[in-house]
């Protein structure tokens, strides 16, 4: 590009030339495919079950969620599929030049957290498959401050490694790893729902698992409570994956491609494996006596030539889920930071070194630290940016940018010096309401004094941002 400013423009943010947009709509639809069928997805069903919930009350959770997601999936891609541009770019459209950083930051530093968060799964598959061969737990004695044994702590750091080698390839050989394992998951996870069914007896008794918020329950009435956070927490799941769509739309050959795609491989896909968990987990109630939740757990309690493939499985999906889910974006976001100084490639290395410093394992000990804390959390972060990104493109620029200008540090999108403050005060207005509840949530012993009014707020974190920052976004630009 021509008459561009420099620490705008690199070659991993240019828009996409006519040759580069290749991506059909099942590439779209695979990449989902090979996304949702991984073990965080398995965890928000199986996780539900562990807060309670029946079978179907849990089905029904994930699945609306998911339906709930895939129209800001749709809005936000469009701008990507017509223009050519990564998230942290069209990010500058509504927060300015300068002012972009702030959104390509915040969802840099929650790809971090998913990246580490994958990384920990991976390495634990690893480890239990070695275990499994050697016929012990290599585990190891808790290190202090860490909470983690050695053999832990040397899965992890080698899974870390591994996926490094595919920093350096690119999305196309991410693209092609996922069109060419996502069949091969779903079969691992129709066997593993074979196994429960037969182990219990049948459907009949998973099914017939009644809920714990039914009446005589242990938690009978209290359905309601966990039911709206848990409903904010599968749409803050792939909340992430909203903001920083367009960095895989702007690949696709249209609009149609990356529509059909996604309404092809999200909604369905997301069904298949949530009833998947939800029926191997109840299973693991009836078999056990306790839901296990985590299926790298349970397949530790397995045996024979089935566990080995699921761990091996479990593990390459694992890299190409993290690396398509995560490291993509973060990569973009960082690399939008400094373009003349952070390519991709390093944009991917730093998402690596900090997915190691969050110490992801503390997040997934518990399912209440996973869902209510970890996913409601940084949707409270999320959802204010989508809604800017949609008022932005859909209400005010009625789907016209000026692409150049995207990358003029003079151009229409500097307003004043380089930030918006319309979107700036519009993203605060998002956030701001949400902090008390999640620091009560987080932080209960420290902040047990934060009225339960916020705390109820909180629950619809993703909902109340992205409303009030749409709203309050909109209104501040038509005065403008």
């Amino acid at each position: 590009m021509t008459d561009v400013t420099s620490g705008l423009w690199n070659a991993d943010l240019a828009p996409t030339s006519p040759a580069q947009r290749t991506w059909a709509w099942y590439h779209f639809a695979a990449l989902w495919v090979g996304m949702v069928v991984a073990v965080p997805s398995w965890m928000l069903a199986s996780g539900l079950i562990e807060q309670g919930m029946s079978a179907g009350q849990a089905a029904v959770t994930v699945l609306l969620g998911n339906v709930i997601l895939l129209g800001p999936l749709l809005l936000i891609g469009h701008p990507g599929a017509r223009y050519g541009v990564p998230f942290a770019v069209l990010a500058r459209a509504a927060f300015g030049t300068t002012g972009a950083r702030l959104p390509a930051l915040a969802r840099a530093l929650v790809a971090c957290g998913w990246y580490g968060i994958q990384t920990w799964i991976g390495g634990e598959a690893l480890l239990t498959l070695l275990g499994v061969l050697v016929g012990r737990s290599l585990a190891g004695p808790p290190i202090p401050l860490l909470d983690i044994g050695p053999g832990q702590l040397a899965a992890f750091a080698i899974f870390w490694a591994i996926q490094l080698i595919f920093v350096r390839k690119g999305l196309t050989t991410i693209r092609r790893l996922e069109t060419w394992t996502a069949p091969v998951k779903i079969l691992v996870c129709a066997a593993l729902v074979w196994w429960a069914i037969d182990r219990a007896g049948g459907a009949g008794p998973i099914l017939a698992a009644p809920s714990a918020f039914a009446e005589g329950g242990p938690r009978a009435g209290q359905f309601w409570q966990v039911f709206w956070p848990s409903l904010t927490a599968m749409v803050g799941f792939w909340g992430t994956l909203a903001l920083n769509i367009p960095d895989f739309t702007r690949f696709a050959r249209s609009q149609r491609d990356q529509a059909i795609g996604q309404a092809v491989g999200l909604p369905p896909t997301m069904g298949l494996i949530t009833l998947a968990s939800v029926v191997t987990t109840s299973a693991t109630v009836v078999i056990y006596g306790h839901a296990i939740w985590d299926p790298v757990a349970l397949a530790g309690t397995l045996a024979g030539p089935f566990v080995l493939l699921g761990l091996i499985v479990i593990a390459i999906d694992t890299v190409s889920c993290n690396i398509a889910a995560n490291l993509v974006c973060s990569a973009y976001d960082f690399s939008s930071l400094w373009p003349a100084r952070i390519s991709y490639r390093t944009g991917g290395l730093i998402t690596a070194c900090i997915g190691v410093v969050i110490m992801p394992w503390k997040l997934l000990a518990s399912t209440n630290g996973y869902i209510f804390t970890w996913l409601i959390g940084y949707s409270a972060l999320l959802g204010p940016i989508a809604g800017i990104l949609i008022a932005d493109y859909w209400l005010i620029r009625r789907t016209k940018l000026d692409v150049l200008a995207l990358y003029r540090s003079e151009g229409a999108y500097h307003y004043r010096g380089g930030w918006n403050p319309a979107a700036v005060i519009a993203f605060l207005i998002g956030v701001a309401p949400n902090i008390p509840g999640f620091l009560a949530t987080a932080f209960p012993v420290a902040f047990a004094g934060v009225p339960a009014g916020w705390t109820a707020f909180y629950a619809y974190a993703w909902f109340t941002g992205l409303f009030l920052a749409l709203a309050s976004y909109r209104l501040m630009m038509r005065k403008a």
